[in-house]
């Protein structure tokens, strides 16, 4: 099947990779003439519109060529030199969440070494994700920092493969690809979330929700924290006040989790929030329903990302090092670069509890039962 009408991936972009497939793959050999427009309506069942948009990309990309009256053909390709001053940053949206950070770090730490950098944003979508792929090969990247999409491990690993099958190292900032021997530089998430909890529980707290995703490795591993620090005070995990997506952060999903917590507020004293984002809904939510932070409830977070607004929202948080996450990841991928290293590094980086007024610490007999 060429394209597949239910996926959410546009036509266009499916026919476009699978024509650059027949390409790279040598069933459409240097010189031959591609199907007409005409045939691939025929084949594919798209608008005309749609093959064109395909063709015009991979003429731009250096696939095909046009031949006025003639055709379009498949152009004589060379791989390009390698070129030892351009890194790719493959990152989710670079206006949000953490990623302004970890580019910053990667960038100065670029600056550093005398390299320049091509910043793509795949709003955490495979599509995206493969035409930059696709993009920096063209611009013969010497290496690539890339934080995984919402896709599967198995498409994530499919777009590191593109780079390291052409020798361009790839290191994983943030979240890793399970069952990979791939560079990457994170956080102990799981000391995170064990330590938030274990906090949360010293301050008297034993009813404690939490809301995340479970789409992605950074935040399955501060739920596995979480439970093993209430396993470990004696506590069950209570599947009723955990609110998990299977998705990336949306604020028209996560504000229904939070909602549905806040009115477990008789039920619970506190709620661990899988990142800041998530903790500031809580703190607007609770607002409108007339829910005092930390008097009625107790919130914390994960990654500090707004140290400035704390006294607006004084979040008790758990500090991740963004800014040196992505110096480490430059600097990893520069001894690959350099030093032709081999082996693999998996860096951990640790992260640090920062605590403000977002957490009350309740007598014991407040606790609810």
């Amino acid at each position: 099947m060429i394209v597949d009408r239910n996926s959410p991936i546009p036509l266009y972009f499916q026919l476009q990779t699978w024509l650059q497939e027949q390409i790279e793959q040598g069933v459409f050999k240097p010189d031959d003439k591609i199907p007409t427009e005409e045939e691939l309506v025929e084949i594919t069942g798209l608008a005309r519109a749609t093959i064109r948009k395909a063709i015009s990309n991979l003429v731009n990309m250096g696939y095909l060529r046009r031949k006025r009256r003639l055709g379009t053909f498949v152009e004589h390709r060379t791989e390009p030199e390698d070129s030892r001053d351009i890194v790719g940053i493959i990152v989710p949206d670079i206006r949000t969440g953490y990623t302004p950070e970890l580019v910053r770090g990667i960038e100065d730490e670029a600056a550093n070494n005398k390299l320049s950098t091509i910043l793509c944003n795949t709003d955490d979508l495979y599509f995206k994700a493969n035409f930059h792929a696709d993009r920096l090969i063209s611009n013969s990247v010497c290496g690539v920092i890339f934080v995984p999409t919402a896709a599967s491990d198995d498409k994530n690993r499919q777009i590191v493969e593109q780079f390291t099958q052409r020798d361009i190292p790839v290191i994983l900032a943030d979240r890793t690809i399970q069952d990979t021997e791939l560079d990457y530089v994170t956080t102990n998430n799981f000391e995170g979330g064990y330590q938030l909890t274990k906090y949360l529980i010293d301050k008297g707290h034993r009813k404690i929700g939490i809301t995340l995703s479970t789409l992605f490795s950074t935040e399955r591993d501060r739920l596995e924290g979480y439970k093993q620090a209430l396993k470990d005070a004696g506590l069950d995990p209570e599947p009723e006040i955990m609110q998990l997506h299977n998705g990336p952060f949306t604020e028209e999903h996560y504000i229904k989790f939070v909602n549905i917590l806040l009115e477990k507020i008789d039920k619970i004293s506190a709620i661990f929030a899988g990142h800041d984002r998530i903790a500031y809904l809580i703190y607007s939510a609770a607002k409108n329903m007339g829910i005092s932070i930390p008097e009625d409830i107790s919130v914390v977070g994960y990654d500090d990302l707004n140290p400035n607004y704390s006294n607006l929202m004084p979040l008790t948080t758990m500090h991740q090092p963004i800014y040196e996450m992505g110096q480490e990841s430059l600097k990893i991928l520069m001894s690959k670069i350099k030093m032709g290293r081999e082996s693999t590094e998996q860096k951990v980086l640790k992260s640090h509890l920062i605590e403000r007024d977002s957490v009350y610490t309740l007598q014991r007999e407040k606790i609810h039962d």
